[in-house]
């Protein structure tokens, strides 16, 4: 039978293991004893928010019930030996492979994962001196201080001798300086020391929200169902530091709030199940813009949608607001992305949809369809001018006819870009132009 066709069965596996008895699951998700057994036999497809209510009871990954763990591990295995460059035959036997030796093919999967985040810690590090606003401004107050330092030594060292006073005063200034110095370093030290993992270091407002967004999967069940308010999650997280992460982080949940009042999750759900994921058609069902379907999907709950998607907002200036990542599309932390993206080709047409199939160059080359619209926000005004924040919806492609040479080569930024002849490339990469 096929993988796809077993989520009953992985059902009951789970089930059993969770010593639940069928009629008392199937009285916790509210469907019959009876429609449950042909879900577990295979007899009937489950999907949308019956496969939600159920993944939630056995408290598990919808994933894990409709893929199965193997099924993640044969898709890593495939992905790394493509990105080996090993012949296809032998991608075409990884789920042989799995089966014959478990335990070397979760060694070899872990490795090519701990390969592919090493690289990606690199990218980041790489990008982070180069751009990180906090880091810069440290480097910066480390070097003028001892600069100082240096100058008022030299004129003790070099000059004859000075009035008590001048001396004096100089003096202080050495102390007072050397002390600044001290405690610059000491700062600065720190903030490259406040965690091991690139990742969780936050050293900007916009980073604290990234955090806290991340650390929930994006998705705040409580704010779907209206047990608890904005203000709620926003004193009780760890991640949020700052009055301006609070700030923004409100804005954010904000629009969340208003985006699930519009597009309730479970009539989002079985309106994705009976039109697709068009965002088109999505839109023109709820009665709502482009940009909050995107939003929508973005937020739903892992496994619910047939695939993982990202999301990227920008201002007019260009500047990333919010973001949703997405395995094999490279986001840059800091500093300017790809010019190449829609999204700013959509800032220079207003309310004109765009959708645009794009490579991304990496460990491997990958593609995605990436949608894109600008919108103005706020309430028009007859004395001011519009204000406008495109939104990017990323959606991964599968390779294949040709597909790669229909898309559109992009980059994640100038700095850790491997293209060569961009013609937006602002600056020379700092990684081999290996491509």
């Amino acid at each position: 039978m096929a993988r796809d066709t077993l989520t009953g069965s992985r059902i009951r596996e789970r089930r059993s293991i969770a010593g639940l008895k069928q009629a008392d699951l199937a009285r916790q998700v509210g469907i019959s004893a009876s429609y449950l057994n042909l879900i577990e036999h295979n007899r009937r497809r489950i999907g949308g928010k019956l496969l939600l209510n159920i993944a939630h009871e056995l408290g598990v990954e919808p994933s894990m019930l409709t893929q199965g763990a193997e099924a993640a591990l044969i898709a890593t295995l495939r992905e790394a030996a493509a990105d080996a460059g090993a012949v296809a035959a032998e991608i075409d036997h990884a789920d042989e492979f799995a089966g014959r030796f478990p335990g070397w093919a979760e060694v070899l999967a872990g490795e090519h994962r701990r390969i592919a985040s090493l690289e990606r810690t690199v990218e980041t590090l790489a990008d982070r001196l180069t751009h990180d606003p906090h880091l810069a401004a440290s480097l910066h107050e480390v070097l003028s201080t001892a600069t100082a330092i240096h100058s008022t030594a030299s004129i003790l060292a070099e000059t004859g001798e000075l009035e008590a006073e001048w001396r004096d005063r100089f003096h202080r200034n050495l102390n007072e300086e050397s002390r600044r110095l001290a405690e610059s370093s000491k700062a600065l030290v720190s903030y490259l020391d406040e965690s091991g993992d690139a990742d969780d270091r936050r050293g900007v407002p916009q980073e604290e929200v990234e955090a806290f967004v991340v650390a929930r999967g994006h998705h705040f069940p409580t704010l779907e169902t209206g047990t608890a308010d904005p203000e709620s999650l926003i004193r009780d997280a760890p991640e949020l530091t700052s009055p301006a992460a609070r700030t923004i982080t409100r804005e954010v949940l904000g629009r969340y709030c208003k985006d699930a009042q519009a597009m309730p999750l479970a009539a989002f759900l079985d309106a994705v199940k009976a039109l697709g994921p068009d965002p088109l058609a999505l839109s023109a069902r709820f009665g709502t813009d482009l940009a909050a379907v995107f939003r929508r999907m973005a937020t739903m709950p892992q496994g619910v949608l047939p695939w993982d998607v990202g999301l990227v907002i920008c201002d007019a200036s260009g500047s990333i607001v919010f973001r949703k990542q997405i395995e094999g599309f490279a986001l840059p932390r800091y500093g300017e992305s790809c010019p190449l993206w829609p999204m700013f080709t959509a800032l220079g047409r207003p309310l004109v949809p765009i959708r645009r199939r794009v490579s991304q160059m990496g460990r491997s080359v990958m593609l995605f369809d990436c949608l894109a619209v600008a919108q103005p926000v706020g309430a028009p005004d007859f004395e001011a001018d519009p204000l406008y924040q495109s939104t990017m919806l990323i959606l991964p492609v599968k390779g294949g006819d040709g597909a790669e040479n229909a898309a559109q080569p992009v980059g994640s930024s100038c700095r850790v870009c491997t293209r060569t002849k961009c013609r937006a490339r602002r600056e020379p990469s700092i990684l081999s132009e290996g491509f």
